[in-house]
């Protein structure tokens, strides 16, 4: 084939007997073999001397963070001539330091927060929402503590505006209302001030509570805090605006009663906050087994899956769960 596509492209050119044949270019040009005599180099080449002589002025402590054009460029303003910017390429290609050059901010690596509650009280997640006032502009502040096993919001404040006293104010409030014990609790937020504010650390650290932060623009690391926000605000009586503070409170007061006590939440399988809370959640799951049992023994045709089984709490909750490697 190679040499009809030889003899063909004669007469009608390579490309054209290649497509013709349908075979490759390459197959008319001798393979190249190793024990051939490597390229020449050029008489106009840049000696070793003159290399190394460049190189050093490349990675001078004025020009080491600096791209081979405006090194370039800079040296010509001096009235002086090393290489072409490319061979100032070239050169640093072959001692490996083709890199970015530029002294750049380095941002730090944050770890991950991985944090497991396995009972109400172990890890609370807090944070700050905004409701709009009566006019363009204006808002008010809602503060709510989650208790992320069991979704009972175990404290809320509306305010004027953000402010970590506030905040450092509700969680002690919250501590006391659940008798927390010194390092029975961690509480997770994002990286907001009244978030980070030193007075609320300096409480954690008299309460003996863990603190944890959220990646700073990783908005999934407080998944439970912004649920709950979007609950609230796609509540059927949830208003567009607030006339004021005391509207505000007044809705919210009936909102979180109705959270807590009466919500079916799917992530705890249609139990209610309060029910996992304060450990009714079981008394509940056999009353609702006794009842699908009974309906099972009077129509189990009905049940093509056979009996039903009624699922509890989840016996573990976490914020972001470690990943497992992957086996071979």
């Amino acid at each position: 084939m190679t040499a009809i596509a030889q003899e063909l492209s004669q007469a009608v050119g390579i490309s054209q007997a290649c497509q013709t044949l349908g075979v490759p270019r390459s197959c008319l040009y001798p393979p190249q073999h190793p024990s051939e005599s490597p390229r020449p180099t050029p008489a106009h080449a840049l000696s070793v001397e003159e290399r190394i002589a460049i190189r050093s002025v490349l990675n001078s402590e004025r020009f080491m963070d600096r791209a081979p054009r405006q090194i370039y460029a800079a040296l010509l303003d001096e009235g002086r001539y090393l290489c072409h910017w490319r061979s100032m390429y070239r050169i640093l290609h072959d001692f490996s330091e083709v890199r970015e050059r530029r002294n750049q901010r380095q941002h730090p690596v944050y770890q991950k927060p991985e944090l497991l509650a396995e009972a109400p009280n172990q890890v609370w997640s807090w944070d700050i929402t905004k409701l709009r006032g009566p006019a363009k502009w204006t808002h008010f502040a809602l503060y709510t503590v989650i208790d992320i096993f069991s979704r009972f919001i175990v404290g809320w404040m509306i305010a004027e505006r953000e402010s970590a006293e506030l905040a450092k104010q509700l969680i002690a409030t919250a501590a006391a209302n659940q008798h927390i014990q010194p390092e029975q609790l961690t509480l997770h937020a994002d990286n907001g001030k009244p978030m980070k504010a030193k007075s609320l650390a300096l409480l954690l650290s008299d309460l003996s509570i863990e603190k944890s932060h959220s990646r700073p623009y990783v908005s999934d690391d407080n998944p439970f805090s912004e649920a709950q926000f979007k609950t609230l605000k796609y509540h059927p009586s949830y208003p567009d605006r607030f006339g004021c503070i005391q509207d505000a409170r007044t809705w919210a007061r009936p909102f979180f009663d109705w959270y807590n006590y009466e919500h079916y939440h799917s992530g705890l399988n249609l139990l209610t906050p309060a029910a996992v809370h304060y450990g009714q959640a079981d008394a509940m799951r056999q009353q609702r087994q006794a009842v699908l049992s009974a309906a099972y023994a009077q129509f189990p045709q009905r049940f093509v899956r056979g009996e039903p089984t009624v699922k509890g709490a989840p016996d573990a909750v976490w914020i972001n769960p470690p990943v497992e490697p992957n086996l071979p």
